[in-house]
């Protein structure tokens, strides 16, 4: 599968959000993405696009000072299990390193055994875990970390 990962535009607004909805129980909102790239001059975001300019999944990370933080990412249902979540997520370790991060870390739901893999596959470790993390049934967040780069 052909695939292009470049930095989220605005233009990629609604298919993100359309991704969101379909992958998250408590989706961003349009003005939370905006915020992110429009203003948070720490902010990060890839999209990986197809041969047809559809957004097929994206990441989003924080830099803050050596470390960053991996905020979101998403894939549409239709592109899941195809390796565009690897894809993303070498592009952003490759970012994140080109902005001298050292450390990159993320929450991962307890149950979401297929993105603990992903993360295990790429060097993350788990190194802990937030309580009731999740608001929408109070599950616990794994907390991964890689590093260093």
């Amino acid at each position: 599968m052909q695939m292009k990962i470049a930095p989220m535009t605005l233009e990629d607004l609604d298919e993100v959000l359309e991704i969101e909805v379909q992958a998250f129980t408590t989706p961003w909102s349009r003005n939370s993405f905006l915020y992110e790239l429009l203003e948070n001059e720490r902010a990060i975001y890839l999209t990986a696009k197809n041969e047809f300019d559809r957004v097929m999944g994206y990441v989003g990370m924080w830099v803050v000072f050596d470390e960053g933080h991996i905020t979101n990412l998403a894939i549409h249902p239709q592109f899941r299990r195809c390796g565009v979540a690897r894809r993303l997520m070498l592009e952003l370790i490759a970012v994140a390193k080109g902005k001298e991060v050292r450390y990159l870390t993320l929450e991962v739901r307890r149950t979401n055994s297929a993105a603990q893999e992903l993360y295990q596959k790429l060097g993350f470790v788990h190194m802990g875990v937030r309580r009731k993390y999740y608001l929408d049934n109070n599950e616990d967040a794994l907390i991964m970390w890689k590093g260093p780069l």
